[in-house]
């Protein structure tokens, strides 16, 4: 039977989302860490995925989308559920070191995705998102 810590601790011997992994070798706890921080920061560009309104253009009348683009919204959505998911069961891991990547990852995300700090241009909403003054 094996035993889970119920306290945080910092060390590379443990489970991370996986029996066995990372073990207890270095690098691929490295790995592990880079690969939560990872996925934190991608939970972040698709949180805040602006950019994606420019895939999704509405092809019916008037400003409504039709059935296969909002089901690309929802499959982009439901990456976004659980891939957070996965990173709050890494974090359950009560590896000091992977709650770490994992703030640092949303953190990192948000200051690039996010804030306005990185903002080069103001946001242009799309042309059929404007409410139109022009009938």
């Amino acid at each position: 039977m094996i035993l889970m810590d119920r306290t945080f601790f910092w060390g590379k011997n443990g489970e991370i989302l996986f029996s066995g992994w990372p073990g207890t070798l270095t690098g691929m706890y490295i790995l592990a860490l880079i690969s939560i921080f990872g996925v934190s920061v991608l939970v972040e560009w698709l949180a805040y995925r602006r950019h994606l309104i420019m895939i999704i253009k509405p092809s019916g009348s008037g400003n409504k989308i039709n059935v296969s683009d909002g089901l690309v919204q929802m499959l982009v959505h439901a990456l976004r559920v659980g891939l957070t998911y996965t990173i709050m069961l890494a974090v359950m891991s009560f590896n000091v070191g992977v709650f770490l990547a994992a703030v640092a990852g949303r953190a990192v995300g948000f200051l690039v995705f996010g804030s306005e700090v990185l903002k080069k241009e103001e946001f242009v909403m799309p042309p059929y998102e404007r409410a139109s003054s022009n009938p």
